[in-house]
């Protein structure tokens, strides 16, 4: 079994009237309503997180792309990725991803991707979502009926880039160029392993299944109601005669443990509230623009993850509802381990991308719930899928032959009777832990 710590970064402090009094999370949101010196504060304390989940022992760390939102700060989940790659020396960096239809041309896509992976001594996972209605349709103005097409089409550009051998020209209906020659070329050969972010389109299945890729499967209905889309996905997969390695599945989780199941509750009940009620709050007329999802996912019955029939489905829930549907896996170690087992088993998963900080969560709780899933779930539930191979992770350089950054030594010096900027003293002046 595998783990990636996957972090949504979201602002923390929205008005407790949010949900009442603004019209939506995303797209329109006021931007009076962020402070860049609490965006400052927020980048870093989740850097922080990211970094402590590596030193913990999870097999990936999970970013994403999303815009004009609070629900997540992270336009560039490249920036994130480039800054991981220094400060963490064993996890993967799971980019989920980036939203290859938004991107003019799509070579940037592949070119990013390759320094991520050369930086990092072969780490990368190289995630290629459609994007969210909002993020596409709306922020960038994508036209929805043709969004699929040119995401194919750039997918098709960044494969050939990363594998052709000579330089090439590329003439195709969205993007048409004179010379692809791709420098830095991606460590891992042919390229990275492709993870494709879903939320539940049924042409997602095909495609991975077809190519090889991973479907992820991000979820914020949780795995009891996760369970009718992995059950499509492994439908398909037998359909077309492909192995039922339960690795070739991924699905996002809402975890969160604490000592007791009671002070769990007690922990984390006003943070998950701020989740479901603040950060998913959108506009209906984003969520699903006309032509996005198609006609065959829209007779697959399949939700979307946010807007008016979404929020339904959470409407008057509260912590044990969360719980018990399923939504949230949280509580005592044992009663985590016990749930995720069952609930891994139930999808026949092996990836698990969990969300361990979630909506206004502090720092310290964020570190208390990683580390007692580190040392008292995660050794539990390795032994899962054991006896299937894992060709979905990254396949990095030897230990011995990654390059260590050179060692910074910060010197308590002073100036003018005052730390200088920079050093340990001035750290701790401004309350770095």
């Amino acid at each position: 079994m595998k783990f990636t710590w996957f972090h949504l970064m979201p602002y923390r402090f929205l008005p407790e009237d949010f949900k009442e009094k603004y019209h939506s999370v995303w797209v329109d949101i006021p931007r009076d309503l962020y402070d860049p010196k609490i965006g400052h504060r927020l980048y870093n304390d989740y850097l922080d997180q990211l970094e402590y989940a590596d030193a913990m022992g999870f097999d990936g760390l999970g970013v994403n792309e999303h815009h004009q939102n609070a629900y997540g700060l992270m336009p560039s989940p490249n920036i994130m990725a480039a800054a991981l790659s220094r400060r963490t020396r064993n996890a993967s960096l799971v980019v989920l991803g980036n939203s290859i239809a938004l991107y003019n041309p799509p070579i940037r896509v592949a070119e990013e991707f390759a320094m991520l992976d050369v930086i990092s001594g072969g780490r990368l996972v190289a995630g290629f979502p459609v994007g969210t209605s909002m993020d596409t349709n709306f922020c960038y103005g994508e036209v929805p009926a043709t969004i699929r097409e040119k995401y194919y089409e750039a997918h098709d550009l960044i494969i050939k880039a990363w594998t052709a051998k000579d330089v090439f020209s590329f003439n195709g209906k969205f993007t048409k160029l004179r010379y692809v020659n791709l420098w830095p070329r991606p460590l891992q050969q042919p390229h990275p392993p492709i993870w494709i972010p879903g939320g539940g389109s049924v042409e997602t299945y095909d495609f991975c299944a077809d190519h090889g890729y991973q479907y992820s499967f991000l979820s914020y209905f949780g795995y009891i109601a996760g369970k009718k889309v992995a059950d499509g996905y492994w439908e398909v997969m037998a359909k077309k005669n492909k192995e039922l390695n339960p690795y070739s599945l991924g699905f996002a989780q809402v975890v969160a443990v604490s000592e007791t199941d009671e002070q769990a509750e007690k922990d984390y009940a006003p943070h998950m509230d701020y989740f479901y009620n603040r950060c998913l709050h959108v506009y209906n007329g984003f969520a699903d623009a006309p032509g996005y999802r198609t006609v065959k996912t829209i007779k697959a019955g399949l939700l979307g993850q946010v807007g008016a029939q979404a929020s339904m489905q959470r409407e008057g829930l509260d912590w044990k509802d969360f719980v018990d549907q399923g939504f949230v896996i949280a509580g005592s170690p044992r009663t985590v381990r016990e749930r995720l087992r069952e609930a891994m088993k139930s999808l026949n998963c092996g990836h698990l991308m969990m969300i361990m900080q979630v909506g206004s969560m502090p720092p310290e709780l964020v570190r208390k719930s990683t580390s007692l899933f580190a040392t008292e779930v995660m050794p539990h539930l390795r032994d899962l899928w054991s006896g299937f191979e894992d060709k979905w992770s990254p396949k990095r350089m030897a230990q011995d032959e990654i390059a260590m950054p050179a060692a910074v030594h910060f010197q308590k010096t002073e100036v003018n009777g005052k730390p200088r900027a920079g050093s340990v003293g001035a750290a701790e002046g401004r309350g770095a832990k």
